[in-house]
């Protein structure tokens, strides 16, 4: 049994921004989730849901963690790698999504599902960060351009 795997469709806009910042961006939500996973602390998933919600809501250039990422990249001189904004919105809410059900339930008293929530963003963000990776195209082209296409 053959199996094919169809092309990915991600996104698209006019819109630029450095692979590289967005890599480092998303070692600081591994960072981030990470210590949430580790302590419990409920304020890291609610710093990060305002983090994501900056990058995937506005049209704001930087979020914090942004910011951060775009500080270290310069400072190390880097030469800038520009990919299509696009897909990283996109991925930018799927972990707004994932951060807030993850404060949210950990607020519940739902350690469990907090917890599997959060591996869950954790996994996606290494993809990013340490593979470059984008698992927000794999959700993008299986779940929601079936569900939109006409």
């Amino acid at each position: 049994m053959k199996i094919q795997l169809k092309q990915l469709i991600c996104p698209v806009s006019a819109e630029r921004i450095d692979e590289n910042m967005m890599r480092v961006t998303a070692l600081g939500v591994v960072l981030t989730m990470g210590a949430f996973l580790f302590t419990g602390k409920v304020i890291f998933p609610v710093v990060l849901a305002t983090d994501l919600a900056i990058r995937a809501f506005t049209k704001m250039r930087y979020s914090p963690l942004s910011w951060l990422a775009h500080l270290f990249v310069k400072s190390i001189g880097t030469e800038p790698v520009w990919i299509d904004k696009a897909p990283k919105v996109f991925a930018a809410r799927i972990g707004f999504l994932l951060s807030f059900i993850t404060a949210i339930t950990a607020l519940l008293g739902l350690p469990l599902l907090a917890s599997a929530t959060g591996m869950t963003l954790v996994a996606f963000a290494f993809l990013e960060c340490g593979l470059n990776f984008c698992a927000g195209c794999w959700i993008y082209t299986y779940v929601v351009y079936p569900l939109v296409r006409k």
